[in-house]
């Protein structure tokens, strides 16, 4: 579930002021413009009287370079969320684990939709169709929760928080509610081992940075500006971290330019301290049935950060780069376990939302 943050400096913005025409400003598209698109999706979510209207509060769900690596087949009473294994990233992901856990994220936000409808049901893992998350419901009491009401509202806030301490009864509500079978969940809040993963995250990044194609990948999945992120409805929208909107023509040049793995590290590690704290989450093994709860445990424990005012962003280099993997699970005292996500939270600003795609690109036929 990796959102990656790059810098871009003040050279970058001066080269845009002097090179750009009025005709290359209006083709980047309009901040305003996007923002109300992206509102629709989430501000104002249709009452899901059908199946295909729970999808849209499934595909709210985070995942990893916003692939959307997810296909939705309906039938009766079930809907089936199906890997899209074209939407692989195979340098960061090569063994999809970031797909599945993006499935149980879906699958989370779903369930959630469903019951606060008055249609409960219950979600299974089915090997087949290359693994498969179902979703099987009947009619039944409405069951809305904060959790559901906090689907639209959830970012991953790729940004400086505020440093404040989350209180103990909130990270007691925190544990409960990422408490799914399977998974366990510590909570870091001590200055010392937050240090010790900065140190991990950083060793982390400065590996992907220094591998050509881990980059190249990275950069296929970049929007550079609001009509490229509307125009393709998924991608890393690079505003969406705090940069500045680019032209296509511009963007990957600018990231080769001032995305180096000096100015990420210092953003890494800035973000890290001012944190309140980091969660990490290990599944029971190294399954995609278990990638799934894992997705469906942090899909959890995000929206109820939400629900209590908090942002929370994934900082998953030490998952990605398997040789720092034991260094991390002795580090929370799961030794020999494999650690499957690693999340900070805290107190801090909304940014704006990543694109989505149409619900009909997303059905599978």
């Amino acid at each position: 579930m990796n959102r990656r943050q790059w810098l871009i400096g003040a050279g970058t913005t001066a080269a845009l002021g002097g090179s750009a025409t009025w005709l290359t400003l209006s083709a980047m598209g309009s901040s305003s413009d996007y923002a109300a698109s992206i509102a629709s999706l989430r501000a104002t979510l249709p009452d899901p009287a059908r199946q295909i209207d729970l999808i849209r509060y499934a595909t709210l769900a985070p995942n990893g370079h916003n692939t959307q690596p997810w296909r939705f087949r309906l039938s009766g009473k079930r809907i089936d969320i199906l890997p899209d294994f074209a939407r692989r990233t195979p340098v960061v992901d090569p063994d999809d684990h970031h797909i599945f856990v993006s499935l149980g994220a879906a699958a989370e936000n779903l369930s959630l939709a469903s019951a606060a409808r008055g249609r409960p049901g219950e979600v299974r893992f089915d090997a087949s169709d290359g693994g498969a998350v179902t979703f099987d419901f009947e009619s039944g009491p409405v069951a809305r929760s904060p959790l559901f009401d906090a689907i639209p509202k959830r970012q991953s806030t790729r940004t400086d928080y505020d440093g404040r301490a989350v209180g103990a009864a909130d990270l007691a509500m925190l544990a409960k509610a990422a408490a799914v079978p399977g998974v366990d969940l510590v909570l870091l809040t001590d200055r010392p081992r937050i240090e010790r993963i900065c140190d991990l995250v950083v060793a982390g990044n400065s590996a992907q940075m220094a591998d050509a194609a881990f980059v190249r990948e990275l950069k296929s999945w970049l929007r550079f500006n609001p009509h490229q992120a509307l125009r393709t409805g998924d991608g890393l929208y690079s505003v969406a971290s705090g940069n500045p909107a680019l032209p296509d023509w511009l963007g990957p040049h600018a990231f080769d330019l001032f995305s180096t793995a000096k100015s990420e590290n210092d953003a890494y590690a800035r973000q890290i301290r001012s944190s309140a704290g980091i969660a990490v989450f290990v599944g029971a093994g190294a399954s995609p049935a278990q990638w799934v709860a894992v997705g469906q445990a942090c899909q959890r424990f995000a929206l109820q950060a939400t629900a209590l005012g908090l942002k929370q962003a994934f900082i998953n280099q030490p998952v990605e780069v398997a040789s720092l993997r034991p260094e991390l699970a002795a580090l929370v005292g799961l030794p020999g376990r494999r650690p499957d996500i690693v999340m900070r939270f805290g107190y801090g600003r909304e940014l704006p939302w990543s694109p989505r795609r149409p619900i009909a690109a997303v059905i599978a036929r």
